[in-house]
């Protein structure tokens, strides 16, 4: 019997260590975090939390350059005088079907969002009997997210002449963040597989939506490789990483803005407004979160960084997270376009889309005259449609991105809408390497906007040289250097290639036939070079 008591006694002490154990390490924490109360710094947080946590190599802070257009040997300002950057937009708009959003049910319908918003926060802190002293948010008409969003239209995100892109840039790089999620798709997916069968890592990109203190949303991509590291070429594209400098670089490759020099390089105005930020992982994400899920996949590594990792379908263990030094981490801020309730968009499978398999090949990588059959196929048998996807086929080629799967349009703009170029992170892996067969659709179908080809041939000049512009365009982001010299020295190499190509379509075919003069051009030739 004395023996019996003791074992007894020996179960209930084991018991009471792993009670103990439990509350110190799993519900104290969580306790502490929900009642901790949430203080914003005033002003940039990236600047105030910088002094205190020094950030890795790769994420130094450097001053950006104020964007003045630079100095007086500036290629960006001798670009921005050129006539080509000051013709006038052709047409001009001539109404509200030119323009993406009606103003007063867009602004109904935000505002219908910041009282839901301000209902579950409220009902949210009820739950967990937190006290707030924060005031209830109010929608402001001149903030920059919405005039953003009002600005859009059938030419492009943003006209020539707003300045609103500047502030979006600048907000989405200041402003505190009140909550932070998971993006919908996400959300969906979550679940849906069984992470402990993930040997390997699954779509390797991880992003969270942020959404600020003015109440616009961003998709945020931290960084996961080093500015200097290159994609191994044994890594097929659709596990490639995703990297938020290639977002960043993207942005400034596509954008174009009236008040301001560095902003306009290839004029295309189809990649959404995107900046780098310095985010405090611990008090702009894990505090302001108020998903379970996403609160329990942050953890402390070995070298006390706070770092976190997506759930399944992804990444679902801890060696592919990212971790913040301590706190801080890197990455690209996209701003959201309208929501799908306001302006639908279509996405359409590229018809120059990959074979995403180990192996197999897609009919345009084996049949030469594939743009003949491409020609015969609604939408891509509109013309404007086929020189949209021949700008972007450039654009990624440019950037070396392999994995354009599918392509968005507004559904509002029809047929000839311009592409939306999203989801540029997959670019900028291999500065080494040109895949050619990135630009199929240009060698192909043969045919180019006069309007892209005369920005191309500007930019292939010595005083305009594309990696010089692009240097002094990136100077004006708060993640600077945000690409290396050889990813800039890069897009010389490759704009060179575009231009050999559409000279052996012009050889084969005549001008005539392969510049289109107009947004929707002429008939196309019945087949590719031979």
């Amino acid at each position: 019997m004395p023996g019996l008591r003791r074992d007894r006694l020996r179960t209930l002490l084991l018991l009471g260590v792993l009670l103990a154990a439990d509350l110190y390490f799993h519900l104290g924490p969580r306790v502490r975090r929900r009642l901790r109360p949430r203080e914003r710094p005033p002003g940039c947080p990236c600047a105030h939390r910088a002094a205190t946590s020094a950030p890795r190599p790769a994420a130094r802070h450097v001053p950006p350059a104020e964007p003045d257009g630079g100095g007086p040997g500036s290629k960006l300002r001798a670009l921005f005088a050129h006539p080509l950057y000051n013709e006038p937009e052709k047409p001009p708009l001539l109404g509200p079907e030119d323009s993406l959003l009606a103003g007063p049910e867009a602004l109904r319908y935000y505002r219908r969002k910041v009282a839901r918003w301000n209902r579950r926060h409220r009902i949210y802190k009820e739950q967990l009997n937190l006290t707030s002293l924060d005031p209830p948010l109010q929608l402001h008409l001149e903030t920059s997210w919405i005039q953003f969003h009002l600005g859009i239209s059938r030419h492009g995100l943003y006209s020539r002449s707003s300045p609103v892109v500047s502030k979006l840039l600048h907000d989405m790089r200041h402003l505190p963040t009140i909550s932070a999620d998971y993006s919908q798709d996400e959300k969906a997916l979550l679940g849906a597989c069984d992470c402990t069968q993930i040997v390997k890592p699954s779509g390797v990109h991880l992003k969270l939506v942020l959404r600020f203190s003015d109440f616009g949303k961003a998709m945020f991509k931290p960084m996961r490789q080093l500015r200097d590291e290159e994609t191994p070429e044994d890594f097929f594209y659709f596990i490639d990483f995703q990297r938020h400098n290639a977002e960043i670089a993207a942005f400034h490759l596509d954008r174009c803005e009236l008040g301001s020099p560095s902003f306009r390089i290839l004029d295309f105005r189809r990649v959404p407004p995107t900046v780098g930020r310095l985010v405090n992982v611990t008090k702009e994400i894990l505090e302001v979160t108020k998903n379970e899920i996403l609160q329990s996949v942050f953890f402390i590594s070995p070298a006390s960084n706070v770092c976190f990792f997506a759930k399944c379908p992804y990444l679902c263990k801890t060696e592919y997270a990212v971790c913040g030094n301590p706190h801080l981490l890197e990455g690209s801020l996209s701003a959201f376009l309208p929501s799908l309730n306001l302006a639908p968009r279509l996405s359409v499978p590229s018809p120059w889309i990959r074979s995403y398999s180990l192996a197999g090949k897609e009919e345009w990588e084996v049949n030469p005259l594939y743009c003949d059959t491409v020609k015969q196929v609604y939408p891509h048998s509109s013309s404007g449609r086929l020189l949209n996807i021949i700008d972007m086929a450039i654009f990624d080629f440019l950037t070396g991105n392999m994995d354009r799967h599918h392509y968005e349009t507004f559904t509002k703009f029809g047929d000839d809408g311009f592409l939306i170029h999203l989801d540029n992170a997959r670019g900028f892996g291999r500065h080494s390497h040109d895949e050619v067969s990135i630009l199929s659709p240009l060698s192909q179908c043969c045919r180019i906007k006069r309007k892209t080809l005369s920005h191309l041939q500007l930019l292939a000049q010595a005083d305009y040289r594309l990696s010089d512009v692009m240097r002094e365009s990136l100077l004006e982001d708060q993640l600077t250097p945000v690409l290396t010299e050889p990813h800039l020295l890069a897009l010389d190499r490759r704009l060179q290639t575009v231009l050999r190509t559409v000279r052996g379509c012009i050889e084969a075919h005549g001008e005539h036939s392969v510049v289109a003069n107009g947004p929707t051009g002429q008939s196309a030739p019945d087949s590719g070079p031979s």
